[in-house]
């Protein structure tokens, strides 16, 4: 279950927590975790440790890290690609940031973050990602960019290691007057929050509530009905997506538009950070944050095919060393699809792409595997006559940015369409 709290200020929106939330917040959080000590954090120590989880590669991603830990097991199903037929999100074109702690010890707190609060790298047992786990309260910023554009997209996958245990996080696009000090963004001049709540219990209703308000005019919307349930998939982790179109933001959870407000964000407004708040966690009650995404260009599929006769996406994503698609990708594929439909004579090439991680000639199959495994999802998705459409794979031969950092592998892996 999640709740959004909003609240519009003179210069932008932020968020608030009415009364006494934190200290409930923290009440509940505490009797949970007194409750389920035995299954939380685990740590195990284990002298093979590989450093290229999540990637594409040809390694063996079963060994365990020197540190592991273990969350509540999934009691439902992962989502379908059907479920997200009304998901719309389209990440930017360029990948600018792009976080998976691959290149980090275990153990340690990732460089390249700044922090008020405290946590390290972990894996988390039965899944082959790292994470970013989070002991204390506090913030914690990825030092992606100095300026964030007017377009961009941030992605990022949450777990939470006590799935009823009543914590909550914010999410925060920030203007600081000093980047040294994030904590103090409240008191920036403009700010877009949003707040997620963990359910409290597992009588707790599946529906979340979202509200905000707009102190400037002093109009308060009741609370609205959602219907996705953001830890629904114990030890599953949840898919967040922001995106900010000049003055314009929408945010996506799992396969749910949450918020599209129009008018959001002030012209002038020039954030400069992302801010993770955690309002609780202890080392019984750890947040986990990994596959942060940070994006920037609004996409323009029409355009792009028929003005330059391509389009190259890095939003179709798939499993680690895999042809198989992920849910959140259906946007993407569906911005394609429209476009397809639209132009009935249209027809494209579907190149696939991948970083230089792992052996050439599996990387080559993979890339050919990954651009059918596309064709294949227009065809039956939407519809999309398969003899419009031809596929090919490059594999790590044609890279558009370099491959020794995770930004650049992550602009490496990609899935080009051309007009043939």
């Amino acid at each position: 279950m999640k709740k959004i709290l909003l609240l519009a200020s003179l210069l932008g929106f932020s968020v608030f927590a009415q009364g006494q939330i934190l200290k409930k917040v923290t009440d509940r959080a505490k009797n949970n975790a007194n409750n389920k000590v035995d299954n939380a954090v685990n740590k195990t120590v284990d002298n093979a440790m590989n450093p290229n989880v999540g990637k594409d590669k040809n390694t063996d991603t079963t060994k365990k890290d020197e540190t592991t830990t273990e969350v509540a097991k999934s009691e439902t199903a992962p989502a379908s690609f059907k479920a997200y037929s009304k998901y719309d999100f389209v990440p930017g074109e360029k990948v600018i940031g792009f976080e998976d702690f691959s290149t980090g010890s275990i153990g340690d707190f990732p460089a390249g973050w700044n922090t008020t609060g405290a946590g390290e790298i972990v894996t988390v047992e039965g899944r082959t990602e790292r994470w970013l786990m989070l002991t204390k309260p506090g913030v914690v910023v990825p030092e992606f960019t100095d300026t964030y554009p007017e377009d961009f997209t941030l992605e990022l996958d949450v777990l939470h290691g006590l799935p009823f245990a009543g914590a909550s996080f914010k999410i925060v696009l920030a203007q600081l007057d000093n980047v040294a000090q994030p904590q103090h963004w409240t008191l920036g001049p403009n700010n877009v929050a949003f707040e997620f709540y963990t359910p409290s219990s597992k009588e707790s209703p599946t529906n979340g509530s979202s509200s905000y308000s707009n102190r400037k005019n002093s109009v308060s919307e009741a609370a609205n009905q959602v219907g996705s349930d953001l830890f629904a998939q114990h030890g599953s982790p949840a898919h967040i997506s922001i995106w900010r179109q000049k003055e314009r933001v929408r945010l996506y959870a799992n396969q749910e538009k949450i918020w599209d407000i129009p008018k959001a964000i002030v012209k002038d407004a020039k954030f400069n950070a992302i801010v993770i708040y955690v309002l609780y966690a202890d080392e019984t009650v750890p947040f986990y944050f990994g596959n942060l995404r940070l994006a920037v260009g609004a996409p323009d599929t029409r355009n792009k095919m028929l003005t330059q006769n391509k389009w190259v996406t890095h939003g179709i994503l798939f499993d680690v060393n895999s042809a198989n698609i992920k849910p959140e990708s259906y946007g993407t594929i569906k911005e394609m699809a429209n476009v397809l439909k639209e132009y009935a004579d249209m027809k494209v090439k579907i190149v696939g792409h991948t970083d230089a991680d792992g052996n050439d000639a599996s990387n080559l199959d993979l890339s050919k595997r990954r651009a059918a495994s596309v064709k294949a999802s227009l065809a039956k998705e939407f519809g999309i006559d398969e003899s419009r459409m031809e596929t090919d794979g490059k594999g790590e031969g044609e890279p558009i940015d370099k491959n020794d950092k995770p930004a650049g592998k992550a602009n490496n892996r990609r899935v080009e369409f051309i007009k043939i």
